[in-house]
């Protein structure tokens, strides 16, 4: 019998074909997500039973699917968040979990600095205004030279500070694992979370979603930030509290916020919508061509080089 390979990931050799005709030249059987979203626990499990590896994207891979997936070998992350799959159960089964570091880094960094240019300078919204025959001047804000305010220092929290040095802005650093010769190496300053809130005119998001940062940015951490701050996740749903991140923008505790993860997607809140001071994207800051392309490499050798071994 042959080897089965499902994709979950809706973006996977989407530009370029070669990282599929890889694995068709490796004479795997190719099973794509059918629906053109971000499939459920239960549409994974109809088709899992006799997967040999999955490609898989932000997609719920939890404890019963690893019950179902009896011939599961590999996972192949398409992406650098695990959240989404239940590693205690990998991890029984002895199934090894790549992922595509580095791959998207660049196009999170841009998407994050641009959620904070168009706050800044409103962007969107004249726009808007102006196809209404609005064509009065809208007054905003200067990023340069402003606090940028950076929670977690990986390689996405790295290529933001540069970003934020062309900019000539002073950066500030929050990350537990990182010492002070790679804070000068990077031209950054490390502080506490609460000097970051307190001083920081602009707070990104760039820590993965364990139990140690479910809902960081709390209700407490809002009330401790500027009124004039703006606050971007590129992250992962689950770091903001949004109950809490929806009355900090109602009540003006902090000025706006620039979202591209939610716990739940779409969010299920649909209050959320009605802030003009919320900008809102649709997990989308990795998508760029470069980032896709990328990560469809990374993805298909990594299955591959898995499958291999496991062989």
């Amino acid at each position: 019998m042959g080897v089965k390979v499902l994709v979950t990931a809706r973006s996977f050799s989407q530009n370029d074909k070669t990282p599929k005709e890889m694995l068709l030249n490796k004479g795997y059987e190719i099973i794509s997500n059918p629906f053109g979203r971000i499939m459920t626990e239960n549409e994974i499990a109809e088709l899992i039973e006799d997967v040999d590896g999955v490609i898989l994207g932000v997609d719920p891979f939890g404890k019963d699917i690893f019950e179902r997936a009896q011939k599961l070998k590999v996972i192949s992350r398409y992406g650098v968040g695990i959240d989404n799959i239940d590693k205690d159960s990998a991890d029984s089964r002895d199934i090894p979990i790549y992922r595509t570091v580095g791959a998207n880094t660049q196009a999170v960094a841009d998407y994050a600095f641009g959620l904070m240019l168009d706050l800044t300078r409103k962007i969107a919204f004249i726009d808007r205004e102006c196809r209404k025959g609005n064509w009065k001047k809208i007054k905003t804000r200067e990023m340069n030279g402003k606090v940028l305010g950076l929670i977690g220092f990986g390689a996405i929290g790295k290529a933001v500070a540069k970003r934020g040095a062309g900019f000539d802005m002073r950066v500030l650093v929050y990350d537990p694992f990182v010492n002070q010769e790679m804070a000068q190496e990077y031209g950054v300053e490390l502080v506490e979370l609460d000097q970051l809130y307190a001083e920081s005119d602009f707070i990104s998001l760039h820590v993965p979603l364990i139990d140690a940062t479910y809902h960081m940015i709390n209700a407490d951490a809002f009330k401790a930030m500027k009124p004039t701050a703006v606050l971007v996740n590129t992250a992962r749903g689950g770091i903001v509290d949004e109950e809490a991140m929806y009355h900090a923008l109602k009540n003006g505790e902090i000025a706006a916020a620039g979202v591209d993860v939610f716990d739940v997607e779409p969010p299920s809140n649909p209050s959320l919508m009605e802030l003009d001071n919320l900008l809102v994207g649709a997990h989308c800051a990795a998508s760029s061509v470069e980032a896709i392309d990328k990560m469809s490499y990374m993805a298909a050798e990594n299955l591959i080089k898995g499958l291999e071994e496991r062989n």
